[in-house]
């Protein structure tokens, strides 16, 4: 750290770090906040920030700058002249310009999962390294503004190399007992299954959040007296800054254990005017080490988080180590910030699903490509990229962005931005495949699946679907498509006729009735496989699938079974009772239904509403959406079905393949009414005898699993102001319950908040739908007008022994992550790309009406990636089918 600034050791020395937080999209847009478009809204220009900066560095060689967000810096860089460019590097080879984080964003840590992190990161410091080469490398992790920090963040900045990790927001009795412990700054052991110290990371708490002190803000958004030191002057405050500082100096310095204190110098979007800040910082500088000459044991200086961390690093101490995450967070009483875990769950879901999608057009294209070749990059469809799908996933991990806080028209240009992103990995897909294939006509990707929407393989006679799995194990995939009903024939890659059913799907919010074809795909490690399907004559009953029609069934008990999952529901309720683990000889009593909870908008004890961030329900027990459902039965030899209607707003099916080791609950919620003035926090809890002794267990960012336990922190003595959101925890894939011997886990399709309330009882937010802003800056309320209003997905439902437990939920997790060979259906309102298909040739002439097998160079592939297992309904860009 040759580049960092003289210290006095003998002192207390104040490490003044200059900074901006320069979020991507939150009241604005990513492109208004860059060229400072809509200032009415909020005044922010990310230009005119690095522009000025730039300037104010070049005129004091003592100057400093912290930058975080590569979104941001790297479009910057583009535009700028080559003498500019170098200027900047010059400044970045001294250390002063220093590069913090260095991700694309600053991303979020409950609602993203690790592989998501993991390249938003990669695309931010491969452009640093590009670009600077190692005087770039950023060597600390810098998330002052996420709101909680989860366990497996800190494993991956331990792995990814960083030496530090300093963050803003945490609990507020945490940080109350932190400070009295002399616990600000601690070695975080981010991983219990790691051997230390491969995922341990120092670790500090910033002393506030990531704001200035108070009276010590120089911008043009702040209103503090600048410094003047004019004794002429009537407006002379030199002397009274000096001792202020001094003070808040010492006092904030006994909280920490080294001779070094942090004090961040400035906020959100703040340097646009960079000389108001840096003129007065020179002045406070100045003013107080001269004060030393008086007796003053306080030495303050321009430095930045490296060096800050260098010199407590050199201070050679032993810390105590923290092995458990920093979730929930609240800032005050009544004000649990959980909210956010379920907020925008279409966009949630349609940020899971590109995800998914990038396993095959990004890094599966990388297979692709080592198999095609650059015709891959440049084929018969165009120019393939996954570059711009890459970026608009990278942006979505922001904090304000997968979080669903941002304003409702930010959060439709982050889906803008994934669909725009979809194209050019859609091309890129469709020219490896083609050149592997050896097929050249167009292919064609059905972007309504989302509301079982296809027009091609609804009115195509022919056509051939292709299913590419990217995953390192041979694939078994229920393929379903939505068809026009008639006599169908599904051929395998051998030509050999497959069992098929169609299925006849009752409407749902103004939704006509529909049918959907099914068939069992196999499909090879790295692999893809084609399947035809044709009409045949109805005078082969032997070859065609016909369709069948859910059966109305009131009134008697309902079961569906494959050979390992026996699932029973109450007669007199339709809701399921029981789930039954036939191979390990298992029967557990399960209640599953809908409830939501009444949102608060603020009462007698806290004027805090439930919104965006926070949840804060208005009684501790939630209502039920009905007590019970209309059901309807669908079975044949490739599907088991129970349709459950629960209201107007509210339905669900729960599905049972052959084969299958886990129930799915494809649940679909919305629109959420509130005529009746009421908010609502729609829940699936699942009821249980299980004895849980007040335990659950939720996943870290979609890896390692912690314990929770009810109103309880394992680093303090919990004053527990809020039962329910304050037992509240981000799920990313997976949450379950166990008494020991039986473990019931859930899966999720998507980021949620989950907990267990009472033993035996599990329960994940599906849906929310506020009435009220919960005061914590977007300033509109949660309503998801026109978008994100009516979503779909599945939770997949694992009974098991507990000592086979962890290998049948990891493997369906890290399926869902990877991308199993599946559709993929856009959710959060866009329509997204499903199997590609393009219509099949006619028969020759005089040929039968039954299904051949195409000609070699007449095929019409359908290109499949995996979707997981979700679907959404159509949200803010997708129009009505």
């Amino acid at each position: 750290m040759q580049t960092c600034p003289p210290v006095k050791p003998d002192m207390l020395n104040v490490h003044l770090l200059a900074h901006t937080h320069d979020d991507v999209g939150w009241l604005k847009t990513v492109e208004q906040y860059f060229y400072g478009f809509r200032n009415d809204m909020q005044h922010a220009g990310v230009q005119y920030i690095l522009d000025s900066v730039l300037s104010a560095l070049a005129a004091e060689p003592s100057r400093r700058f912290v930058y975080v967000e590569m979104a941001f810096f790297s479009r910057w860089w583009r535009q700028q002249t080559n003498a500019t460019q170098e200027t900047v590097r010059d400044l970045v080879r001294q250390g002063r310009l220093e590069f913090a984080n260095g991700g694309w964003v600053m991303n979020d840590e409950a609602a993203t999962h690790y592989g998501a992190i993991v390249d938003q990161m990669t695309l931010g410091l491969r452009f640093l390294e590009d670009t600077f080469g190692s005087d770039g490398r950023p060597r600390v992790a810098w998330h002052i503004d996420p709101f909680g920090h989860s366990r497996e963040q800190a494993s991956l900045f331990a792995q990814m190399g960083f030496d530090g990790f300093f963050f803003g927001r945490l609990d507020y009795q945490d940080k109350q007992v932190r400070k009295e412990k002399l616990e600000m700054e601690q070695l975080w052991r981010g991983s219990s299954s790691l051997k230390p110290p491969t995922a341990d990371l120092f670790t500090g708490v910033l002393p506030n959040g990531y704001n200035p002190p108070d009276n010590l803000c120089w911008d043009i958004l702040c209103a503090d007296a600048p410094v003047v030191e004019d004794p002429q002057s009537p407006e002379y405050n030199a002397d009274k800054l000096v001792r202020y500082f001094l003070k808040l100096a010492k006092t904030q310095g006994q909280y920490y254990r080294t001779k070094h204190t942090v004090m961040t110098m400035g906020s959100d979007f703040q340097y646009e005017n960079a000389n108001l800040w840096f003129k007065n910082l020179d002045k406070l500088i100045r003013l107080v080490n001269a004060e030393q000459v008086n007796g003053s044991r306080v030495h303050v200086l321009y430095s930045t988080p490296a060096c800050y961390l260098w010199e407590l690093n050199k201070a050679n101490l032993t810390w105590s180590v923290k092995e458990d995450d920093f979730f929930p967070y609240a800032d005050g009483p009544h004000m649990f910030w959980t909210g956010y875990f379920s907020s925008r769950p279409a966009l949630k879901r349609y940020e899971r699903l590109s995800y998914n999608f990038l396993q095959v057009g990004g890094r599966g294209a990388r297979e692709l490509e080592a198999l095609a070749g650059p015709a891959a990059a440049a084929g018969p469809y165009g120019a393939g990229s996954s570059a711009p799908l890459q970026e608009a996933m990278a942006v979505l991990q922001h904090h304000d962005a997968v979080c669903g806080t941002a304003r409702q028209h930010v959060a439709d240009d982050y889906a803008r931005q994934l669909a725009a992103g979809w194209g050019p990995c859609e091309v890129l897909i469709s020219n490896a495949l083609s050149r592997l294939s050896g097929f050249k006509e167009v292919f064609s990707f059905c972007r309504g699946l989302n509301v079982s929407v296809c027009p091609l393989s609804q009115s195509a006679s022919r056509f051939q679907v292709i299913i590419y799995n990217p995953l390192g194990r041979t694939v078994d995939h229920m393929v379903r498509l939505p068809v026009s009903e008639g006599a169908l024939a599904v051929n395998d890659p051998d030509g050999k006729t497959v069992p098929s059913a169609m299925v006849v799907l009752p409407g749902f919010y103004h939704q006509e009735e529909h049918s959907e074809l099914l068939f069992a795909a196999r499909v090879p490690a790295l692999g893809f496989s084609i399947y035809s399907v044709a009409r045949v004559s109805s005078q082969r009953p032997k070859a065609r699938t016909k369709a069948v029609r859910p059966q109305i069934s009131q009134g008697q008990v309902l079961v569906i079974k494959n050979e390992y999952i026996r699932a029973t529901f109450n007669p007199d309720t339709g809701l399921l009772m029981k789930i039954e683990n036939i191979d390990q000889k298992l029967v557990l009593p399960v209640d599953q239904g809908f409830f939501w909870y009444n949102a608060s908008t603020g009462n007698k004890e806290s004027s805090q509403a439930s919104g965006a961030y926070i949840f804060r329900p208005s009684q501790k027990r939630p209502m039920p959406v009905s007590r019970w459902a209309r059901t309807r039965l669908v079975k044949t030899a490739l599907v088991q079905e129970i349709h459950q209607n629960f209201s107007a707003w509210c339905s669900q099916v729960i599905r049972l393949y052959p084969g299958q080791r886990h129930l799915e609950l494809e649940w679909t919620v919305g629109p959420i009414p509130h005529d009746d003035g009421w908010g609502k926090e729609v829940i699936s809890r699942f009821d249980t005898r299980l004895n849980t002794k007040g335990r659950f267990y939720t996943d870290s960012n979609g890896r390692e699993i912690l314990e929770r336990r009810r109103d309880y922190r394992p680093t303090w003595k919990l004053n527990q102001t809020e039962p329910v959101a304050g037992n509240y925890y981000p799920v990313n894939s997976r949450i379950y319950i166990t008494d020991g011997v039986t473990q019931l886990t859930v899966l999720t399709d998507r980021s949620q908040g989950g907990s267990s309330l009472q033993d035996g009882s599990l329960e994940l937010m599906v849906h929310r739908r506020l009435l009220e802003d919960d005061s914590r800056g977007v300033g509109e309320p949660l309503l998801e007008l026109g978008s994100g209003q009516v979503v779909r997905g599945r939770h997949l439902v694992l009974l098991d022994r507990v000592g086979r437990a962890a290998a049948g939920h990891r493997l369906l997790a890290s399926g869902a992550a990877a991308g199993r060979a599946r559709s993929p259906l856009r959710p959060g309102g866009k329509r997204g790309p499903g199997y590609g298909l393009r219509p099949a040739p006619t028969a020759p002439r005089g040929a039968r009406g039954d299904a051949e097998r195409p000609e070699p160079g007449a095929r019409l592939p359908i290109v499949a990636s995996d979707s997981d297992f979700s679907r959404t309904l159509r949200g803010p860009h997708s129009p009505a089918p």
